[in-house]
């Protein structure tokens, strides 16, 4: 016994010891102009091989022996940080790191340069704004969701549209937020711009593979969007003048180095340009159309542990209709509203935490008049949301994320009322649906050694459907026959369920890598359409009694390999998806006022493929190739006859093409190729005359494709010489948009002429594009 008691008293005072000679390393890397935070800025041991990147508010911590460490500190376009730091205590150590004055690589990640094969995450990218801001776009409107659709793996909606579809998924299957507050409509003008406005975004993080734990509620993918903080030294203009529409930003201290704010708006003025060229005594005068964004941000510092955050977004579209010679108007407003509350507190050197309390609305209306008659239609979704998220980093060779959360859900359904004169509409509408989600989350990113690297986590998630709310029981012909009633807060129906998360990575050599994924998903709300894109009448739904929850297993291989000292990146990933209790209405649907779920079917979905990406990250000239080869397949009972089906998302080749080239300081000229599988679509087969009418015979779902579609687009920035002494800076921006015109497919209408009794009845099919060549020019400022 003594001997036992002897050897626990041993290892006890070398454990002590061993812990008394390490300390931790802990602090913030800011920009050093701006005092704006870096977020996933390394930090890199030299000689040990050993480092961390900074978290989403730019804090960082690592635990080392007693000793003398050269360190270096980086962040794509700043000039790298070095320095020697003697660590005999824990020590607080913040950096500040200084831009470029002349930006000398342009890369499409800000991690380590070879941080795509060293990190165990698997489809994950970071875009700087300076990247995005190069691409080419539709009428020079700097769009983030236009250049994630450039990337392997993603496609758009269609033409113009910022709607994604990432590895088979629907566009509800992506979890899209704002500064945590989960964005539901991402589309202007009805899904052909984007509602971020750049001039407001600092980082940009697109996960499309290995979801890590932290992230829930969504099947496909994550694509998280953080806002700017303001500057905390100086007051900052910018802006720029555009086409169609312009933008301003203001920011600056509110108290130096302790409080800044930021705030950001955009407008169009397309009714503004169009108005003069309408003649007052149209039909048609004051019809138009425009939409507006306004993101707005403060933040307080308490002191190095403490920091308050208070941001919020704004945006509106608005669609007037007049018809004055019908007595006719209609009035179409439609966007999302965001609040997010932010408190950062370092608890030690090795613990960080984040509360988060966020409200977000989404609405969309109609209202119509004509004459003494109106009407008005409405629906949307308000969430309430608090979450708590620790940072936890106990050595080098661990980073453990833990947390959880809580969001409230209203969902408002198609709500319609009206009156004619002194009459009043009250039409037996849906009820209000109310549901509360809740979950648990913890990951670690654990270093096993230095070839084996492993991110796992484990998520428990559940939604439960509450009252108040009335379930009705009807007869064959839908009368209702009986119901039941449930009171506030009362459970109606739960769901639940574990998502495990696991991504290996294993090292060949410095520049090679292999890694491997496989993630379980639940997403408890969605999206119902009728429609190929996101337009503002899509219907989001919860998990009810008769809904319930979709359910996905990713599994995902990946080869990842650099050249020329990390020069060129190349991977290629390898993905097979499956997806439950998949939603689409029934055959012969038409909308009306019952509840939409009476019209579901459910049925499975499934989707493979590989993805091809080679980005040369540094030099005059970057950018990169990307090319995806995939299948996307679904399957529904009451739906083609139970056989399987293409997605109307499905594209068997996507290739894009991205080049950025930098000639001199003045002039930096990029491009764009994008090249897809037309998509899958229904077409009529046969038609017939019965009774003197044309009726047609549709073929099975999705079984034809529209043409192929491709385009080239064009961008020249010429930026002047700044004059000395003057703040102003100042630069252009020039592009071409589909530069050789291609016609490319919207939809396909068929159209007849000629008479059937007369025996000169023809049909033909008519393609319907949006987009020829389009010019554009934008002038940038900043003081």
């Amino acid at each position: 016994m003594k001997k036992i008691l002897f050897l626990i008293i041993c290892m006890s005072g070398a454990f002590l010891v061993d812990a008394q000679n390490k300390f931790t390393l802990s602090g913030y890397i800011r920009d050093s102009l701006s005092g704006e935070t870096l977020i996933g800025a390394s930090i890199t041991i030299n000689g040990l091989g050993k480092g961390v990147n900074s978290n989403q508010y730019g804090f960082y911590s690592i635990t080392l022996p007693e000793g003398s460490y050269p360190i270096n500190v980086s962040f794509v376009g700043y000039k790298v940080q070095q320095s020697t730091i003697a660590l005999s205590q824990n020590t607080v150590l913040n950096f500040s790191l200084l831009q470029r004055s002349v930006l000398e690589e342009v890369v499409v990640s800000s991690r380590r340069k070879d941080g795509n094969v060293e990190n165990a995450q698997m489809g994950r990218i970071d875009l700087s704004m300076t990247q995005i801001k190069s691409v080419p776009v539709i009428f020079g409107e700097v769009d983030i969701l236009k250049t994630m659709q450039l990337l392997p793996g993603v496609r758009n909606a269609g033409e113009g549209n910022t709607g994604l579809y990432v590895r088979g998924g629907g566009p509800d299957q992506n979890l899209i937020m704002l500064d945590d507050a989960i964005v539901y409509n991402t589309g202007h003008l009805f899904g052909f711009f984007s509602i971020f406005n750049s001039d407001a975004i600092k980082n940009t993080s697109l996960i499309k593979g290995g979801m890590p734990a932290q992230y829930g509620g969504r099947l496909s993918s994550v694509l998280d969007v953080a806002m700017k903080e303001g500057n905390m030294k100086r007051f900052e203009v910018e802006g720029g003048i555009g086409l169609i529409a312009s933008r301003l930003s203001i920011q600056g201290p509110i108290k130096k180095e302790k409080a800044s704010f930021i705030i950001s708006a955009r407008r169009t003025y397309i009714d503004v340009l169009v108005k003069p060229a309408v003649k007052k005594s149209s039909d048609f005068y004051g019809s138009g159309y425009h939409f507006y964004d306004l993101n707005t941000k403060v933040n307080y510092k308490f002191s190095e542990k403490d920091r308050l955050y208070l941001s919020g977004y704004f945006g509106r579209d608005v669609f007037t209709f007049n018809n004055a010679r019908r007595a006719f108007k209609a009035n179409i407003p439609w966007g999302n509203s965001t609040a997010t509350l932010r408190w950062n507190h370092v608890f030690n050197r090795k613990l960080f935490a984040n509360t988060t309390v966020v409200y977000n609305d989404y609405g969309f209306s109609f209202g119509a008049t004509q004459n003494d008659f109106s009407l008005k239609l409405s629906s949307g979704i308000r969430d309430w949301n608090a979450k708590l998220d620790f940072d936890y980093y106990p050595s080098p060779q661990h980073r453990v994320k833990f947390g959880g959360l809580l969001t409230y859900h209203t969902f408002v359904p198609n709500v319609l009322t009206g009156n004619q004169g002194d009459t009043q509409f009250d039409p037996n509408n849906e009820s209000t649906k109310y549901a509360a989600e809740s979950a648990l989350y913890v990951q670690d990113d654990w270093e096993i050694s230095p070839k084996l690297k492993v991110h796992a986590g484990l998520r428990y998630s559940s939604f439960t459907q509450l009252g108040p709310y009335t379930i009705f029981e009807r007869d064959a012909n839908g009368n209702k026959t009986d119901s039941t009633k449930y009171r506030r807060w009362q459970s109606i129906k739960s769901y639940g369920g574990f998502e495990p998360r696991l991504t290996l990575r294993y090292s060949l050599n410095d520049e090679t890598s292999v890694k491997g994924s496989v993630t379980r998903n639940l997403q408890y709300i969605h999206l119902v359409t009728n429609a190929g894109s996101t337009l503002p009448t899509d219907l989001w739904v919860p998990s009810t009694y008769r809904v319930q929850p979709q359910i996905s297993w990713l599994y995902a291989a990946g080869f990842f390999k650099n050249f020329n000292d990390n020069t060129f990146e190349t991977s290629v990933e390898l993905y097979y998806k499956t997806m439950d209790n998949q939603i689409e209405y029934g055959e012969g649907y038409t909308p009306s006022l019952k509840d939409p779920e009476e019209e579901f079917v459910f049925g499975k979905g499934w989707s493979y493929g590989a993805e091809f990406f080679v980005n040369k990250a540094r030099g005059k000239l970057t950018g990169w190739v990307g090319y995806t080869l995939s299948w996307t397949w679904r399957k529904f009972a009451g739906l083609n006859d139970g056989e399987k089906y293409p997605a109307k998302y499905d594209r068997r080749h996507d290739l894009s093409v991205v080049g950025i080239y930098e000639i001199n300081k003045k002039w930096k000229l990029s491009a764009v190729f994008v090249y897809g599988t037309g998509n899958a679509t229904t077409l009529p087969e046969r038609f017939y005359i019965v009774n003197g009418i044309l009726t047609q015979e549709y073929s099975k779902i999705n079984q034809y494709r529209l043409p192929a579609y491709h385009r080239l687009d064009v961008s020249a920035t010429l930026t002047p010489k700044q004059k000395p002494n003057k703040r102003l800076q100042t630069y252009w921006v020039f592009s071409i948009y589909n530069t050789y015109s291609r016609l490319n497919p919207y939809f396909i209408y068929f159209d007849q002429t000629g008479n059937a009794l007369s025996g000169s009845l023809e049909v033909e099919a008519r393609k319907v594009s949006l987009f020829p060549v389009i010019p554009s020019i934008t002038w940038n400022f900043k003081f």
